[in-house]
């Protein structure tokens, strides 16, 4: 065994000879703090974290400052307090510090599948975010997977974990009365609807620090003793908010903080034993793949996801992921492939029975919604097969019905944007400026709603693409003067 650590967070037991550390000693000297006041702030967001081993005080700082290189998740600690302190990002590095490792909370996808380190790493996660989310700082210290360091790690999600491994399995939770209310958890859930609906009329921009600040104070919850029925139902909750902040994050533009909530919702969702919600949270990241150009993943994501609900996917759900299974081939290049999934996810759809029940989650893949992936489906072969007008053909109808539908909708204005757009782009894909730039124009509107980044660059990449190829055409002039008036680029806040 180590020596032990005592709860200094000391050093890493080199014995060569230590250098002043001049750059933890700058940024010290400029925050105005005292020796005893940063041991203090270290100490209380230690105990936040639940490190509670952790006991600085004065002499320790002088050695951090004398050159001790602490051990984690001191360098983490000091970062997020020096980072607030100066309303920037102050890394690690930056600091003269040095990280063994990241924590897997913000490294990495490939993360173990039991329920105690999944609530961890969901609280860890949400924590920092909340704190440091400014844009661009979760993003950096993150890197996408992609390819097999992706996908081998997501097909343990159907792997069964060893009882004593998961955090909803241990005796003591087992036999400890609920303390939590029906009524309680009952709002939980009907806040995380809540919550969703306001995604779909508003864009990811408006509340995504809400969505993951409940999703903090669900995490909470969980750390608590709970009655196993309980805990499954705090983790769905769980799941439902990780993957609603990941949505959200991704509308945004912040990637690598999109996939790591999504990862993490698919963990929750694999405690609580909900295999649709799983495969629905699948389908995220699988749109997440398309949307960065990696077809290949997503089909792997989808199928995935559909063979690990195919017993118990109700006919919305299945219908979604043909859909998507037809997005991911259309990017693949694959027409007849295309062809064969967007008539499955119709023929799908056509069983849905109205009135049935089913969850929340699944309750925006619509008649419109199924319309705009199909339409989407032709519409990206078109581009892949060398803007084909064959393909174009195909998706204008279907496109045509999308609009029109989500333009009955005023619950979900970003489908309605997004799918106003599709249509530009299949105009332009039909050498038709005049009825691009109309459709455009009326997206513009809805894009100053809504905030979302995937609807700003998606019409200012179509007006690019309209005036690059239609410049002297008089619609489209007005056009591009009118976006850059109405919806000049500015950064976002998150």
């Amino acid at each position: 065994m180590g020596a032990p650590v005592g709860g200094n967070g000391g050093t890493g037991g080199t014995d060569a000879v230590k250098q002043p550390n001049a750059q933890l000693g700058s940024w010290f000297m400029r925050s105005g703090w005292s020796k005893g006041e940063l041991a203090r702030q270290v100490n209380r967001r230690a105990r936040q974290m639940g490190a509670h081993h952790i006991s600085t005080d004065t002499s320790r700082v002088r050695r951090w400052l004398d050159g001790e290189q602490p051990r984690e998740p001191i360098p983490r600690i000091l970062s997020e307090l020096f980072s607030e302190r100066f309303g920037c990002v102050v890394g690690i590095e930056e600091l003269g510090l040095r990280s063994a490792h990241q924590s897997p909370s913000v490294s990495g996808v490939d993360l173990p599948w039991a329920g105690a380190q999944t609530v961890g790493l969901i609280s860890e996660f949400s924590r920092s975010d909340l704190m440091l989310a400014r844009r661009g700082f979760l993003g950096t210290s993150l890197a996408l997977a992609a390819g097999p360091s992706l996908i081998e790690p997501m097909q343990r999600w159907l792997v069964p974990v060893p009882a004593s491994q998961g955090g909803t399995e241990e005796p003591d939770r087992l036999r400890r009365p609920a303390r939590l209310s029906q009524p309680e958890l009952d709002l939980l859930e009907s806040t995380t609807v809540m919550f969703r609906q306001w995604d779909a009329q508003c864009g990811g921009g408006l509340r995504r620090k809400a969505v993951v600040g409940q999703l903090h104070e669900v995490t909470d919850l969980l750390q608590e003793p709970q009655p196993e029925p309980v805990a499954k139902r705090l983790f769905k909750v769980a799941a439902e908010l990780a993957e609603l902040a990941g949505w959200m994050s991704y509308d945004i533009g912040l990637q690598p903080t999109a996939q790591k909530y999504f990862v993490l919702a698919l963990h929750a969702s694999k405690e609580a034993g909900d295999r649709p919600l799983g495969s629905y949270i699948l389908s995220s990241m699988s749109r997440q793949m398309i949307h960065l150009g990696r077809p290949d993943d997503a089909l792997e994501l989808i199928h995935l996801a559909q063979y690990g609900s195919r017993e118990t996917a109700a006919p919305r759900a299945q219908a979604m992921l043909y859909a998507m299974e037809a997005r991911a081939y259309a990017g693949m290049g694959q027409p007849s492939k295309v062809k064969r999934a967007v008539r499955m996810a119709e023929d799908t759809f056509s069983d849905v029975l109205p009135g049935e029940p089913e969850p929340d989650w699944i309750r925006f893949f619509s008649e419109a919604e199924l319309n705009a992936e199909n339409a989407h489906s032709y519409r990206d072969l078109a581009y892949v097969a060398g803007r084909s007008p064959t393909y174009a053909s195909l998706a204008e109808p279907v496109m045509a019905r999308a609009v029109e539908l989500f333009g009955k909708d005023p619950e979900h204005q970003r489908s309605y944007a997004l799918n106003l757009i599709g249509m530009a782009t299949v105009h332009l894909l039909q050498k038709e400026p005049e009825a691009c730039a109309a459709m455009a124009q009326q997206a513009i509107p809805f894009a100053r709603q809504v905030r979302s980044e995937r609807v700003n660059t998606r019409l200012r990449k179509t007006v690019d693409t309209a005036a690059r190829e239609f410049g002297e055409v008089a619609e489209v002039i007005r056009l591009s003067d009118e976006l850059a008036r109405q919806l000049p680029e500015t950064a976002e806040a998150v």
